[in-house]
Order: C-alpha cells, then sequence, then structure tokens
C-alpha cells in the first residue's frame, strides 16, 4: 500500500521542487526502504546507490549522510547475500569515514564496525582470517559499547552475543588459536 503513495511523493517533489535536492533524496531514501521491505532489493540497491553517490558529490565521503547512505547500500548488499562486496564498503570506505569524521566512540561508528564483524562472520565463504577480523574488531567495539551506551544496552548485549558466536564459529574452525 505505501510504495505507490512514495513513488507519488517522489514524482511530486520532483515536479513542484525540482531544486530542492534533500527532500527528493528523502523521498528517494523512502522509497528504497519501502522496496526493502517488500524484498525488491536488487530495486532498493538502485537507489541507494543513486543517492549515495549524490551525498559524496555534494557533501564529500566523510560527511554523515554520505556515510548513511553507504550503509544502505552495505547492507542492501548483505540482504542480496552479496557479503564480499558489502565487507569491502564497510572495512574500506564506511568505517575509516566514519572514525576519521565522527570518532571512534561514536554510536554510527560502533554500528558500523558492529555491521562489518557481523558480515564477516554470516559470509559463506568466510576464512579463519575473516573470523579473526570479526573478533579483533568486536574486542574493540564491545568494551567501547559498554562504556557509551552502558552494560545494559541492547546494542551492547547484541555485540556481546556476537563476540560469543564469532568464538564459537573460530573454535569449530582449524587453524591456530584466536586473538588474545
Amino acid at each position: 500500500e505505501a510504495l505507490p503513495v512514495l513513488e507519488a511523493n517522489l514524482a511530486l517533489i520532483r515536479r513542484g521542487w525540482p531544486r530542492h535536492e534533500e527532500g527528493t533524496l528523502g523521498a528517494q531514501g523512502a522509497l528504497a526502504c519501502c522496496l526493502v521491505g517488500l524484498g525488491r532489493l536488487d530495486e532498493a540497491l538502485v537507489i541507494f546507490r543513486a543517492i549515495h553517490a549524490k551525498e559524496v558529490a555534494s557533501h564529500g565521503i566523510k560527511h554523515v549522510s554520505a556515510i548513511a547512505s553507504g550503509c544502505n547500500i552495505a547492507g542492501t548488499l548483505e540482504g542480496l547475500g552479496r557479503r564480499e562486496e558489502a565487507t569491502v564498503l564497510f572495512r574500506d570506505q564506511l568505517l575509516p569515514a566514519a572514525r576519521q569524521s565522527l570518532g571512534l566512540d561514536h554510536d554510527f561508528t560502533l554500528n558500523i564496525a558492529y555491521n562489518l564483524a557481523n558480515t564477516l562472520k554470516n559470509n559463506d565463504k568466510r576464512t579463519r582470517e575473516d573470523l579473526l577480523e570479526a573478533e579483533t574488531i568486536l574486542q574493540d567495539v564491545t568494551p567501547r559499547r559498554r562504556r557509551v551506551l552502558g552494560p545494559a544496552h541492547p546494542a551492547t548485549r547484541s555485540s556481546v552475543d556476537l563476540l560469543s558466536d564469532v568464538r564459537a564459529k573460530l573454535a569449530e574452525t582449524p587453524g591456530p588459536a584466536t586473538n588474545p
């Protein structure tokens, strides 16, 4: 039901306020999120990529809106099972940008690091090195979340649980001992 309304809203904004880029991007984002909810991830990915390109062109890669739009791409790639692409985006672009512009303890930075670790763990083609990288990330993220958000916060608990899951996967995977 929402999809036709969101499509009409986007058309209205484009027609009525053609120079209002923020409104257009917001309407495109809402439309893409609706498509994700409907399972139409390929269509959403195209829109998320267009939004990200505009955000980067307007604000630069280190701006919070560019980082957020990049996270939408990475999350959609993850949903499509394209975890290698999501990992590269999280690791090589989004996490460094968030660390540099928002800081290590910012909730958004911690979420990106958590999502990278989760993507590494969930990759069907993961290696032991991927699991070790995920463990290292979570050994940093978990105490930061505990300090910034508190030990009872759901995000902190998710980090603790994911770290436990990663360590269980490492125990099942042949190779040298885990990180100290």
